[in-house]
């Protein structure tokens, strides 16, 4: 199978369950505290290698315990970690994260994160004619923007989730193949302007996520919507992350772009049923098996 090389943000996901959300100025009493691997490279990374893809991680921890755990967390997962870099005297990232009246709330602190960085000549060893490129954006633009452009020069594929939302160039828009904001990182990037028309400038390239009213792109002749399944909802951390780590898993299997996307609506419907980030993230049987009854 051709690889999956995921290049973003490693992070150890720091998890207050409440029932209600802090206002400014206020505390509140939290139910649960847990410490669980996340990072939305790496989520999307595990997402991928469970539904059945071959993935390669690059990025960076710090040389403490969240660092050696993730590792450890991405070896039981079988994703690659020769690209793994350990920063010495860095700390690892975090994402503080608050579960809280049906929805949740997180603060992400990049650390090592911001090492990730590459010359030209690394990322002739990193990425080849055979890849899809999967990115997000909390690495540097810097990076993003330099790997897009390199990528779009070989005809190797990227698949780009512009979160956490920040201003994008019409240039980096231009280098992917693939863009996948949810609603609201769609509003920011292009404004106020209807979806339907926004879609129609993207065809087969900009795919918008809805949550519980599911995913819509334009295939170049109709606006496509494929909608989400019913899930007895737990955690939806991390949801985003499944939906973009199974549609590069689908489409590296030589998926259709419809295919692909109902196959990721499913993987990432079935993930809010389990608590963090990865602990919901499904396998291919999981996937296939809800696919039957969709």
């Amino acid at each position: 199978m051709k690889r999956i090389v995921v290049i973003g943000s490693v992070s150890m996901d720091l998890v207050v369950t409440t029932d209600k959300r802090p206002q400014a100025g206020e505390t509140v009493i939290g139910q649960a505290f847990q410490t669980v691997p996340g990072g939305k490279g790496a989520n999307q990374a595990v997402a991928a290698a469970r539904l059945g893809g071959r993935v390669e991680m690059v990025g960076c921890v710090g040389s403490d315990e969240f660092g050696q755990r993730i590792r450890q967390n991405f070896e039981q997962n079988e994703v690659g970690t020769q690209q793994l870099r350990t920063i010495d005297g860095e700390v690892t990232g975090t994402a503080h994260i608050v579960l809280a009246e049906g929805d949740n709330s997180i603060v992400v602190v990049q650390s090592a994160n911001k090492q990730v960085v590459f010359t030209e000549a690394e990322l002739e060893q990193l990425i080849d004619d055979e890849s899809l490129v999967l990115l997000q954006l909390e690495i540097p633009i810097a990076t993003v923007e330099h790997v897009s452009a390199y990528c779009r020069a070989r005809q190797i594929p990227v698949l780009l989730n512009p979160a956490p939302s920040q201003p994008l160039t019409d240039e980096l828009l231009e280098h992917v193949t693939y863009v996948t904001p949810n609603e609201h990182e769609c509003r920011d990037l292009f404004g106020d302007v209807s979806l339907d028309e926004v879609l129609r400038r993207y065809p087969n390239k900009l795919i918008v996520t809805e949550g519980v009213n599911g995913v819509r792109f334009f295939d170049g002749e109709t606006i496509q919507h494929v909608p989400a399944i019913q899930a007895d909802v737990v955690d939806t951390t991390g949801a985003g992350d499944t939906f973009n780590g199974a549609l590069a898993a689908a489409l590296m299997e030589g998926s259709e772009l419809r295919e692909a996307v109902r196959f990721a609506v499913v993987a990432s419907g079935l993930s809010v049923e389990g608590f963090g980030a990865q602990g919901g993230m499904p396998n291919r049987n999981d996937v296939m098996r809800r696919l039957e009854r969709v």
